[in-house]
């Protein structure tokens, strides 16, 4: 199991920044030692699961152990990842006090096919908007209310052809959650690979990343444009999206007006999404945490 620290406010020199979200994590704070609690069952149960579940990079997990391993998360709360330590570790790092809500985290346990983390946002905080290449990602909320947007791909596989990288997307998810909740699961190409996270109250989330970011698997960002927009960016396309979008509404004006509406409700959940670079604003700390066997 981890060993939960208390912050001297030095820094361990050894340490490297890492990759959570995409985002260049500060280097852990180097810390005093002290024994955690066991692991819970619970969460020995999700790492056995994650361990069978996760094959390396380019796999997705079958069906059984995706629902496997939703069950898992669905059953488990703050106690279970020993959050109470984990918070007081944040507190005692000072971070938090800073005039800008800060985003930390620490992590559970992680390999070359899966990691398991805690985030903790304060409130207001905001993940942007990000992909997760490749990834089947499972976020249980432990604590808080937060609002997650997500979305996926109109059409697989369109090309900017080095045009500004913006594309259509359609919206999975626009809805505020409050735990205790039921987990969220994502995957490569379906159930909101692109998601931002704001922070109404003090967070708590649990990620299980499959297969976790690494230098050759970064994340991209974006910023979401209504789709009325789309008469500006569909320069930017050459699939014939845009086009295709509006053929539809047409076609549903003369279906009849309950499919016309239907149609509209569609467009509705349409977005463009602009790829953008890595927000300035965006900071996220590693807790002064030592990895140790769960």
């Amino acid at each position: 199991m981890t060993k939960m620290a208390v912050v001297k406010g030095r820094r361990d020199a050894s340490s490297r920044r890492r990759l959570s979200a995409g985002v260049s994590v500060r280097p852990r704070v180097q810390v005093d030692a002290k024994v955690a609690p066991a692991p819970t069952p619970l969460l020995q149960r999700l790492l056995a699961a994650c361990r069978r579940a996760f094959r390396g990079p380019g796999t997705v997990p079958a069906p059984d152990d995706v629902a496997l391993i939703r069950g898992i998360l669905d059953k488990m709360g703050p106690k279970d990842v020993h959050l109470s330590a984990v918070t007081k570790a944040a507190a005692d790092s000072g971070v938090q006090r800073r005039r800008r809500p800060i985003i930390t985290r620490t992590t559970i346990h992680e390999c070359t096919n899966f990691s398991i983390v805690v985030f903790l946002l304060p409130p207001g905080a905001v993940i942007p908007l990000h992909d997760h290449p490749g990834m089947t990602v499972f976020s249980k909320l432990l604590h808080g209310s937060l609002h997650v947007t997500s979305y996926d791909w109109a059409a697989a596989g369109a090309d900017s052809h080095g045009r500004p990288a913006a594309r259509l997307a359609r919206l999975v998810l626009d809805a505020d959650l409050r735990a205790p909740c039921g987990a969220l699961v994502l995957f490569p190409e379906s159930g909101g690979n692109m998601h931002r996270l704001a922070a109404a109250t003090a967070c708590a989330v649990l990620d299980v990343l499959g297969p976790p970011y690494s230098g050759h698997r970064d994340c991209t960002y974006y910023r979401d444009l209504p789709y009325s927009q789309h008469r500006l960016l569909a320069r930017c396309e050459d699939d014939g999206e845009a086009a295709a979008g509006d053929d539809d509404v047409r076609a549903g004006a003369a279906a009849g007006d309950d499919e016309h509406r239907r149609r509209q409700g569609a467009r509705r959940r349409l977005g463009w999404l602009l790829e953008t670079g890595r927000p300035k604003e965006l900071e996220m700390y590693e807790l002064g945490c030592r990895a140790g066997e769960l």
